[in-house]
């Protein structure tokens, strides 16, 4: 199946709404869960998939996310036709940047017609989640589907923000909205209706022809959910693919989210801290590959004043000290430093943080490379953190990177 399926992966996003965390890297070079970025979930999934023709289509501020796949990804053979190689925009067709996701795939037709690929499997690089992509193009085939998308159920009062899908008895796709006010909702079960996860699978002839149609449509978007989707709905074999409900190799813990503010973000991170994960990082049969840097082990130390080095119900990446702090519900990036008498709540501290003396942080994203002086507080006094810092609406404070107190 690796032979005749293409991947291609869409990672060009800006991630306005994770400002400022994209202000020097694309979404999904944005740093998750202590050790990984958002593209590795992706990745790990095609890694275990099978699927080993990989095109990274990259656009926005993409040095870092090209580094980290240099660094960490290193890991296919080309000389057995295996790849992960990132593609930046090239202008093959006009005199245009990528305009959207369909466009993007558009203006790489040329690299789509050269695979010799049957299927193209085409994902987001900016969602967290497992999946067994073999189970779902396995799914495609065996309905002879010109074009088959994942989708799962999500609350009504929530559904606006996805394409919403409406299907008959036989989960062939009969209507496709995108972010709807009113979405339909699923036929058995009202309170919920069938969102759109961004993946997937095309026949690529059907693929090849939808793109150059829309490529001649002067009033399109050229995104695969506002434009190509409904184009084909009534011509197309078009089939859902329920996700968590074929299991495929890997157990179907059904999370799957889009982190595309902070507060989802946060979120997605603190999950990650329940007793039982939602999503959970230590699934043997499923690891989540990513670059690790040569870093010494995690420790927690006593302090200059005596105070014990505490760590509770948080993760830590290898490099981090805690030096007589104390740190709570919390995730830690490589080489943190938490000094003395310093206090850490509910917060994520990116790489190379260092968190001085009795300073106390609560509620907390602090990027890459920062120092934070000692008696600082942040997350306490809502109204000075306005003035400095953003603020999410649930009043997460986030410290950009390389930020000079």
């Amino acid at each position: 199946m690796n032979n005749l399926t293409q991947t291609i992966i869409l990672a060009g996003g800006r991630g306005n709404r994770l400002s400022p965390l994209t202000e020097e890297r694309s979404k999904p070079a944005v740093p998750f869960g202590g050790k990984y970025r958002i593209i590795d979930f992706a990745l790990a999934n095609c890694l275990h998939s099978g699927l080993r023709k990989i095109l990274v289509l990259t656009q926005y501020k993409s040095f870092s996310l090209q580094k980290h796949l240099r660094d960490g990804w290193s890991v296919f053979n080309p000389e057995l036709g295996e790849y992960i190689t990132s593609v930046p925009p090239q202008m093959q067709v006009g005199n245009h940047w990528y305009r959207g996701t369909a466009d993007a795939v558009y203006q790489n037709l040329n690299l789509i017609k050269n695979s010799g690929a049957q299927w193209i499997l085409i994902l987001s690089g900016d969602h967290i989640y497992r999946m067994d992509y073999a189970a779902m193009i396995k799914y495609h085939r065996e309905h002879s589907a010109d074009m088959t998308v994942a989708c799962m159920p999500v609350k009504v009062n929530e559904a606006h923000a996805f394409g919403v899908i409406s299907v008959d008895q036989n989960n062939t796709i009969t209507a496709f909205s995108e972010k709807p006010d009113s979405p339909a909702v699923i036929p058995d079960d009202p309170d919920h209706s069938l969102a759109s996860m961004g993946i997937y699978v095309f026949s690529t002839e059907l693929l090849i022809d939808a793109l150059e149609s829309d490529s001649r449509n002067e009033t399109s978007s050229h995104d695969f959910g506002k434009d190509i989707i409904p184009q084909l709905i009534n011509d197309s074999s078009i089939f859902a693919y329920r996700f968590g409900t074929t299991e495929g190799r890997v157990t179907p813990d059904r999370y799957w989210r889009d982190v595309g503010t902070i507060d989802s973000y946060y979120n997605a991170n603190m999950d990650l801290l329940a007793t039982i994960p939602p999503l959970d990082l230590y699934q043997s049969d499923w690891p989540i590959r990513s670059y690790s840097a040569k870093n010494p082990p995690f420790r927690a130390i006593q302090g200059a004043s005596a105070h014990e080095g505490v760590l509770i119900n948080s993760m830590a990446a290898g490099g981090v000290i805690i030096s007589g702090g104390g740190v709570h519900h919390s995730i830690l990036f490589a080489n943190v430093f938490v000094d003395d008498k310093a206090m850490v709540n509910n917060s994520i501290l990116f790489e190379n943080v260092h968190v001085g003396p009795d300073a106390q942080l609560v509620n907390c994203i602090v990027d890459k490379n920062v120092t934070i002086p000692a008696g600082e507080t942040i997350g306490i006094d809502s109204e000075k953190d306005a003035q400095r810092f953003t603020v999410s609406e649930n009043g997460i404070v986030v410290v950009p990177k390389n930020y000079q107190f």
